[in-house]
């Protein structure tokens, strides 16, 4: 009895496991990429359902940097490295 009810449980934590994870595997949606060129400068600009998350800047001598919204206060902070990612306050609620 006792081995049939934690065999139960197992698969049913196994099954919630897994639904679990197929959610976080969802990718966020794809951004709308707006490029412009400012001088020598390229701009890129990341939106998702219109609310502007981050502003990629490569400078006309190849250097690059991001300028990153991460709470949706307007407020863009530098950032070095190559990963853009959405933050949590742009993505649509699931």
């Amino acid at each position: 009895m006792y081995i049939s009810r934690f065999l139960t449980a197992l698969l049913l934590g196994s099954c919630l496991m897994l639904g679990a994870a197929s959610v976080v595997a969802q990718s966020a949606p794809a951004p709308t990429v707006t490029t412009r060129q400012e001088g020598g400068d390229t701009i890129r600009e990341y939106r998702i359902n219109g609310h502007l998350y981050a502003i990629e800047i490569r400078t006309a001598s190849g250097q690059a940097y991001h300028l990153m919204d991460h709470d949706g206060n307007g407020n863009f902070a530098r950032e070095s490295g190559t990963d853009i990612r959405a933050p949590g306050w742009v993505l649509p609620p699931r």
